[in-house]
């Protein structure tokens, strides 16, 4: 009797002893993760990164809610209606950038809080973009 073998998802990154679920093979496509490099290096990579895309992120809500609209009016500096969105729409397009970085360099490290650091980053893509697509509506006005 021959036994019949259910074929192994291919998935290029390691996750040690447990066999790669679907979703993980589905992420590491998406992301176009082929070679993990699980060090302790990598996964120091992946945490600054995740600083610096939320810097970014950050910075860019708060130039457009903070300081274009109350900071520098409040110090003499009229800023005209349109630069919000000039200043929003170059700094989110650089955050989402930064972003999808971020959580690609999770995934190639192998990161064990990989799928954590991707709903935050998730949750903060889809933040950027809304402001971002805000922006573009708002210069089309």
């Amino acid at each position: 009797m021959s036994q019949v073998q259910e074929p192994q998802r291919s998935c290029p990154v390691d996750f040690g002893k447990v066999a790669p679920s679907a979703a993980d093979v589905a992420v590491c496509k998406l992301l176009r993760v082929s070679k993990v490099q699980a060090t302790a290096s990598s996964e120091e990579k992946a945490q600054r990164l995740f600083s610096v895309a939320m810097v970014i992120s950050g910075l860019r809500c708060i130039l457009s809610y903070v300081i274009l609209p109350f900071v520098l009016p409040a110090l003499g500096l009229g800023v005209t209606a349109g630069v919000g969105p000039l200043i929003g729409i170059p700094v989110g397009l650089v955050a989402l950038a930064f972003d999808v970085r971020g959580v690609r360099r999770f995934w190639i490290a192998g990161h064990k809080w990989r799928w954590q650091m991707t709903a935050i980053y998730t949750s903060v893509m889809a933040l950027v973009t809304y402001l971002v697509i805000g922006d573009f509506i708002q210069l089309l006005r």
